[in-house]
């Protein structure tokens, strides 16, 4: 492990003259030496990025191009070289040259015979050369031959730095003709290495230390699945912001999940008022992805999850419970009750239609046709037609059809693994070249499931998640914890790959800059796992991503992060515990007993009295929700103030102004500290006074909550947000007007005529959007 005091130790020319501290690198590499002496580029060079060997490359499957320039292709252009263009211009302000070599070694145009001088050489390996292992790069950036003729820079003693014991790579001297040469085994090493010297730029501008790094991953496919479906679909210039991220810290794989938010001809029932993508739009993603080295791949709900779609009209007989189709929308229900009845005539051709919708869309050979938490499987109208078949074996053959449909059309089947590993018996009836997508998502996760699906034979990724479900603010301790724990489980049982996974459940609350932190955990953890421990790795992300020079900004998110008493996930809870006709919800109270929550009895009372003993399980430790409070505001102050100094960001690809990283932070923050307030207010009722200007601040809240969602999302299903939010404050007046401040009836069924008038008349710009709750 690297040594963390070198980050505060300087380097040194021969003049004595102190330089920029040791590189910091995301995800870190394997090994890193710093040679002595600095690299002083040109203010007007050349990056070269040759051609010919990415036609032979050994190692490259095609999947993760990276868009090297394919002679065979006609001319592609070298947007590897393009990227550190763009890089040294946003650190410097310089404009480089870009061009194109078809010799890797000696830069000769074998059709002209003429030579490229370079000051930056972008190269992979031929298939005789045996020095580079599979998906592997090196990185030398030395001083001995600078082409402008100037005297190098050298030291009188060479400093190191070894980050692992990886074996080294000898460098040739004939590769020594330029001052930086980035080599790799084929187009995705060649892509990673070019973000590494990106990050060095942003660090270092044209004078860079030398040092040669030799890096590969510890896992092959480093993938993040984000959620587009469950009530936030982000807007185009955002997924594209988000992919250029993904490409920095290396990943390369995309999925995007999607249960009803695809425009699919003869869903519209389903899909109307979503912002829905189009083919276009995933076409358009499809290529920029390619690009930038990314594989986009379609996650697509074709069994469970399709609570919108069995709500419907033309759909609902295809459900396992179609005479509840008529029943008030729900964001905890539309979790729990979402199985198709495989029985039903039409189950089959509707999961089929789906994944014609999406299967050519997308260049890559795989699809992810779901299959996760088919809760209801076998429960309701599919267990008459199951011919005696347990539930393992309903779901075996269900998925076992899918994926023949999947493969007939020239594709590899993907699946959600929870159902497989709850039931291991399904292992031994799933083909044998689907992957398991093995999702374990508690923090204190074992390796007992890992070495389950090892054991059966099946491929599996190991997939962790971000923890920013049903909160404003995320879990970021529970997301360390859960992504280094399962990076380690995965090397030790072989997997396939490790993804990170982004979920928005509860109407998709989260705005999804607040998952960067851990997803450049999942980035860092799937590279070089276990090489940093998340004190130095949470220093890193302040420094390079948020431009914090001293280093805390991301522990004081983390003490923000802990001020949650009273989340969004509690507030649904709390309302949706009201069956709509002020009794309680037998299924979500039976939900809460399962998830933990000591109900008195076995049999729920009064909705007003569950509700209070919901809130006192809450705080079963005596304390307030607004205990934390103090907390809250010292973690909000010290955030703005790391986030609004103007600071240099170390990302080449810094967010769009400092505005756009403070305000979904301040916002969170304040708005985790109404909830808190809302919660105690909830259970102990203020004055009438209080109880009305904290229903004002809410909603005040929320419209600037609302233009934040905007900036990144469309409209999507924000009005069932709004819906909420503006249910709690009415409830709060409507309560404070009670002369027993407690919730009566007829105060609810003004909170939910206000709430729903609000919603038609407050998200103007969603109207047209909108439609009738189903």
């Amino acid at each position: 492990m690297r040594d963390n005091a070198m980050r505060d130790s300087a380097l040194r020319d021969n003049t004595g003259a102190e330089q920029r501290a040791e590189p910091e690198l995301l995800p870190q590499p394997q090994s890193l030496k710093l040679t002595g002496g600095m690299v002083q580029l040109p203010i007007a060079g050349t990056i070269s990025q040759c051609s010919a060997a990415a036609t032979s490359s050994r190692h490259d499957d095609s999947l993760h191009s990276s868009g090297e320039c394919d002679r065979k292709k006609g001319g592609a252009s070298c947007f590897l070289a393009e990227q550190l263009a763009q890089s040294l211009f946003d650190a410097t302000g310089l404009q480089w040259n870009v061009a194109r070599d078809y010799d890797a070694v000696t830069g000769t145009d074998a059709a002209s015979g003429s030579a490229t001088v370079a000051d930056i050489r972008l190269e992979i390996a031929s298939e005789l050369d045996a020095e580079l292992d599979a998906h592997s790069y090196e990185l030398l950036i030395s001083a001995e031959h600078v082409r402008d003729g100037t005297e190098s820079v050298t030291e009188s003693v060479t400093e190191s730095v070894e980050v692992s014991k990886s074996a080294e790579l000898p460098m040739t001297a004939s590769r020594r003709t330029v001052p930086i040469v980035i080599r790799a085994s084929d187009g995705a090493a060649l892509r990673d290495g070019v973000q590494t010297l990106r990050q060095l730029i942003a660090q270092y501008g044209i004078a860079i230390p030398c040092m040669t790094i030799h890096d590969k991953p510890a896992y092959a496919v480093r993938s993040y699945s984000l959620d587009v479906t469950r009530g936030r679909v982000p807007t185009m210039a955002w997924l594209k912001t988000w992919i250029d991220k993904l490409c920095l810290y290396k990943y390369n794989q995309l999925q995007l999940y999607i249960e009803h938010s695809g425009k699919v001809d003869g869903l519209s029932e389903s899909w109307r008022g979503t912002s829905a993508l189009t083919t276009r739009d995933c076409i358009e993603l499809d290529g920029y992805c390619k690009e930038r080295g990314i594989e986009l791949v379609a996650s697509i709900s074709t069994f469970g999850h399709h609570y919108m779609t069995l709500r419907t009209r033309t759909f609902r007989e295809i459900g396992e419970f179609p005479e509840q189709a008529n029943r008030a929308y729900s964001f905890i229900e539309r979790q729990e009750h979402h199985t198709m009845n495989i029985n039903h005539p039409g189950a089959f051709p509707l999961s089929t239609h789906l994944i014609d919708a999406y299967l050519h869309q997308f260049s890559s050979p795989y699809f992810n046709i779901g299959g996760d938490e088919t809760f209801d499987l076998g429960k309701g109208r599919s267990r008459s037609g199951a011919n005696h078949q347990d539930v393992a074996h309903m779901y075996a053959s269900y998925v076992q059809r899918l994926c023949r449909y999947v493969e007939e059309h020239g594709h590899q089947a993907m699946l959600w693994g929870d159902i497989a590993v709850e039931m291991p018996e399904i292992l031994d009836l799933l083909p044998k070249n689907v992957i398991i997508l093995n999702w374990l998502y508690a923090p204190d996760i074992t390796e007992d499931k890992v070495a389950l699906v090892a054991r059966s034979g099946a491929r599996q990724y190991v997939c962790a998640a971000v923890h920013c479900w049903n909160s404003l603010l995320p879990g970021m301790d529970d997301a360390w914890n859960n992504i280094s724990r399962l990076a380690r489980y995965g090397i030790t049982y072989h997997a396939e790959g490790f993804m990170v996974t982004d979920w928005g459940d509860y109407g998709h609350v989260n705005d999804s800059r607040m998952s960067i932190p851990a997803m450049i955990y999942g980035a860092q953890e799937a590279w070089n796992p276990g090489s940093l421990d998340v004190d130095a790795l949470d220093g890193m992300i302040s420094r390079i991503e948020y431009g914090d020079r001293s280093g805390s900004c991301v522990a004081d998110m983390k003490t923000a992060c802990n001020g949650r008493a009273f989340t969004w996930g509690d507030i649904v809870h709390y309302l949706e515990l009201d069956d709509g006709h002020g009794a309680v919800n037998a299924d979500v109270y039976q939900q809460l007993r399962e998830s933990g929550v000591p109900w008195q009895g076995n049999s729920p009372g009064d909705l007003a009295s569950v509700r209070v003993e919901y809130l006192h399980a809450l705080t079963s430790s005596g304390e307030s929700f607004t205990q934390g409070d103090a907390q809250l505001v010292q973690a909000q102050r010290r955030v703005m103030q790391h986030l609004s100094s103007p600071s240099s960001s170390l990302s080449p690809s810094p967010s769009h102004g400092r505005g756009s990283i403070v305000q979904p932070w301040l916002i969170a923050i304040q708005g985790q500290r109404l909830f808190n307030r809302l919660g105690d207010a909830l259970l102990n009722p203020e004055s009438r006074a209080s109880q009305y200007a904290l229903a004002e601040k809410i909603e005040i809240w929320f419209e600037q909550y609302a233009e934040a969602w905007r900036s990144i999302s469309r409209e999507s299903e924000l009005r069932r947000i709004a819906d909420d939010v503006w249910k709690c404050a009415d409830m709060l007046r409507a309560s404070a007007d009670s002369d027993s401040c407690s919730l009566h009836d007829d105060a609810h069924e003004d909170a939910h005529h206000g709430a729903h008038s609000g919603a038609q008349a407050g998200i103007a710009k969603g109207s047209s959007e909108s439609r009738a709750e189903q």
